[in-house]
């Protein structure tokens, strides 16, 4: 019994010991690591600046199945927000700092402990050389639970060294696996959409496009309207000439919906039309090839190209769907006549050449509301 007592003495010392030791050990940390990325430096710097792509690589998100992740209106850029919750472990990220494909800056919240964490990318033979640091303060509860995992530092350079691997591996295939159909001509229905419409510079429509469509998803949400079908956009004008371009980001409604005035958010009708259909599986930023394969088809089969209807892209799969970039679906309408009517001698030809696709380069600006 007496033995008894001293063992359990003797492990409450040591307790005591540990969790004195601990608790006075400096809270202060500082990592950095330094990976490369197999993969061109703006679409590496595109993918991380999108919180909605961490899940495929953030080594923490990936481990854990139970994490449940919250974005709001805005996951790109500067201001962008993500958090995350498994019932026991809370984070949140947002983004305070940008410059255009070569440096992020963000700052996290970990179950109370701050960092800051900044991305550095620079081209480099065979890729992208991407350097990752942070630095922050840890809570003591923190401090206790790595100090048994081996320390924060030993953590967090595990988590990175994960993480950039899965990165590389993501980029790599999911980005480079894809495949364009030609499905042939069909008819677009009609129907009713709400609708953001802007006007920019043409190498900024993609990025625009996946802001606005962040804040239209966000706006059905806070408002409780139901989808009617997958969010598109719409191709007003495409000027290449002079580098302008406006479209309409659009989500299907079943009827038409009433907005107030003032709202950046307007009602629409989308007219149908016939038109030549042609599905990209695979990441959208070959999204250029697939244009460019159905403007040849629509050449090489003698279809005439209706300048008065909707080029359209309809995101069928995107990332709020699946993850994999590989599987995601993009639907490219572009209106043609029928072979059975003639050309109308009043149709309007357009400053932009009949074989230019409109789905313009990376972005390099955004635009500002």
């Amino acid at each position: 019994m007496r033995i008894l007592k001293y063992i359990f003495l003797l492990i409450l010392l040591a307790f005591i010991g540990i969790t004195v030791y601990v608790t006075t050990q400096k809270g202060d940390f500082y990592v950095v690591r330094t990976s490369l990325i197999k993969t061109p430096r703006t679409t590496v710097f595109d993918y991380v600046n999108d919180y909605k792509n961490w899940e495929t690589f953030g080594s923490w998100m990936k481990e854990d199945t139970g994490l449940k992740f919250s974005y709001g209106a805005k996951t790109i850029g500067y201001g962008a927000k993500s958090s995350w919750d498994n019932g026991s472990d809370r984070g949140s990220i947002h983004t305070v700092f940008v410059k255009e494909n070569d440096s992020i800056i963000q700052l996290a919240n970990f179950n109370g402990s701050l960092a800051t964490l900044s991305w550095k990318l620079k081209d480099t033979v065979g890729g992208t050389k991407v350097t990752i640091r942070t630095h922050g303060k840890m809570g003591l509860m923190t401090k206790i639970a790595t100090f048994f995992d081996g320390g924060i530092t030993s953590i967090i350079s595990d988590a990175f060294e994960k993480s950039m691997h899965n990165l590389d591996k993501t980029l790599h295939y999911e980005m480079k696996t894809y495949s364009i159909k030609i499905n042939g001509v069909v008819q677009r229905p009609s129907g009713f959409c709400l609708k953001q419409t802007v006007s920019c510079h043409i190498n900024s429509v993609p990025k625009n496009t996946k802001i606005l469509m962040g804040r239209m998803i966000h706006f059905f949400k806070k408002n409780k309207i139901p989808m009617a079908g997958k969010p598109f956009v719409s191709y007003e004008k495409y000027d290449v000439a002079n580098d302008f371009a406006t479209i309409s980001i659009c989500i299907p409604v079943r009827e038409l919906i009433s907005i107030s005035q003032g709202s950046d958010v307007a009602s629409g009708e989308i007219v149908a039309f016939t038109c030549l259909k042609t599905t990209l599986t695979g990441d959208y930023s070959h999204s250029r090839e697939a244009w460019a394969k159905a403007q040849k088809y629509i050449a090489d089969n003698g279809y005439k190209q209706n300048f008065a209807g909707s080029y359209t892209e309809v995101y069928v799969k995107t990332i709020d769907d699946i993850k994999q970039p590989s599987k995601w679906i993009t639907e490219i309408y572009i209106p043609v006549f029928p072979k059975a009517i003639e050309l109308p001698s009043s149709a309007v030809m357009p400053s932009t050449p009949a074989n230019t696709p409109p789905a313009g380069p990376k972005a390099t600006d955004e635009i500002n509301f």
